[in-house]
């Protein structure tokens, strides 16, 4: 079992990793505080809310709270000594003690939830008769619970910091080879590399050590060469065309011809699976808008084929599985499934209709209000847009399975009740789906 001591240097660590950023413009003194903010769903806050958008209440147990201006509980205090405890108690197999918890070298994803997406980010339509296109539905109308679920962990692979930052790149890679998806590539090991390796072994009842990096070079080589790759800038990628930037405003958003990409360096990330922090890390000094410039990015292999009969989005471990007519598993996934003050619907719906590169309607009346806009407003499509390259709409209104602007936080935030993946991932699935497909989903 973890002693308490290492869990106290678990405490310091991750606040270190988590907190910092955020505390380097803390306007509410938590700078050198014991007490964490976790989140409605029991998880560690990985942002600092901006002074004047909450304000600090208490709740009738007596601890501090943060609430935004429209009513909804965004965090509470909790002192780190009894959140830790908390969470041990609260998982299931004693297991999990040996390589469930962080390990140095991980990623935090393992124990960070995004809070609630603030102004921007929205993954579902509002209008009851769209436009031609366009995403539609209403709001996701829906009490919290008044106990903030425990979170689901895959402990059944004990992946640890043992392997270099490129042999982790090689790693990812062959997952996304396979068809069972880490999320951005990235370099690092996490919840999401995890959740993929157990993905795998179900689709191949084999084995992989994930400590292993010769085996894993060799799989690799295998199936279809090294991991890192040179790659051209052409005229074309330099050319874009790119905007300057992505407003938060709705209302300057829907003047944009396009929500496209803001720079080549982000369009190439996202062509090759990668986060764009890594891109730039693996090409140190490089100006990515010169035509001709060779750069190293990873090979992520070929889109995954199938036909999809199935789909299943787990909840709880932040996952969605595709299974084949013969009910074989074919492909999986990282998602931001849902959150407490928006659920993602229960039981099983099917899919209506799949949309390419989308455009978004939003609607104040019947939606959440965004910043002073009181009129419908039609924002353009693009991969930065609200639902990102691709929407699938479910048959219970307002719900849909969609790409997304932030990939780097797929399968480590919440959405608004709808199943939000990475735009390569959701692209994928989308073309492997027909309307009519269930899609179940599970605590």
């Amino acid at each position: 079992m973890i002693k308490a001591g290492v869990m106290v240097a678990s405490v310091a660590a991750l606040l270190a990793a988590v907190a910092a950023p955020a505390l380097a413009n803390d306007p509410y003194g938590y700078r050198n505080s014991q007490v964490l903010l976790v989140s409605p769903e029991g998880d560690l806050l990985d942002y600092m809310p901006e002074e004047g958008e909450v304000v600090i209440s208490r709740d009738n147990m007596g601890r501090r709270v943060l609430i935004d201006r429209f009513g909804n509980l965004i965090a509470t205090e909790i002192p780190a000594e009894t959140y830790f405890p908390r969470q041990r108690q609260a998982r299931a197999p004693d297991a999990y003690d040996d390589f469930g918890a962080p390990q140095p070298g991980w990623e935090d994803d393992g124990i960070v939830t995004g809070a609630i997406p603030g102004p921007g980010v929205i993954d579902r339509q509002p209008l009851d008769e769209p436009l031609p296109g366009m995403p539609s539905g209403g709001p996701d109308m829906a009490p919290p619970a008044e106990q903030p679920p425990t979170r689901t962990v895959t402990p059944d692979i004990p992946v640890k910091s043992n392997l270099s930052q490129l042999e982790i790149t090689a790693l990812q890679v062959f997952l996304d080879r396979e068809g069972v998806s880490p999320g951005v590539i990235d370099g690092k090991m996490g919840q999401n590399v995890n959740k993929a390796l157990v993905a795998w072994q179900q689709i191949t009842g084999e084995t992989i050590d994930p400590n292993n990096a010769e085996d894993i070079l060799e799989r690799l080589r295998l199936s279809g060469g090294l991991a890192i790759t040179s790659y051209t800038i052409t005229p074309g990628d330099a050319a874009g065309p790119y905007v300057a930037a992505i407003p938060e405003d709705y209302a300057h958003k829907a003047q944009l011809p396009a929500l496209s990409f803001t720079s080549t360096a982000e369009m190439l990330a996202e062509k090759f699976h990668m986060d764009e922090a890594y891109l730039r890390a693996l090409n140190p000094g490089v100006d990515f808008t010169i035509p001709g410039t060779i750069i190293k990015v990873v090979d992520p292999g070929q889109t995954k084929k199938g036909e999809v009969a199935r789909i299943v989005a787990n909840k709880g471990l932040k996952q969605i599985f595709a299974y084949g007519a013969d009910g074989s598993l074919i492909a999986a996934y990282p998602a931001s499934i849902g959150s407490t003050d928006t659920p993602s619907p229960s039981g099983t719906v099917t899919v209506e209709r799949i949309a390419f590169d989308p455009g978004y309607t939003y609607n104040p009346k019947i939606n959440f209000q965004q910043g002073a806009n009181d009129k419908v407003l039609s924002i353009p499509p693009g991969p930065n847009g609200p639902v990102g390259t691709v929407w699938m709409a479910l048959s219970k209104p307002t719900y849909g399975i969609h790409g997304t602007p932030e990939p780097s936080k797929i399968g480590r935030t919440q959405s608004h009740g709808c199943i939000r993946m990475t735009n390569w991932d959701a692209t994928e699935l989308a073309k492997m789906t027909k309307a009519g497909v269930t899609v179940e989903f599970i605590d």
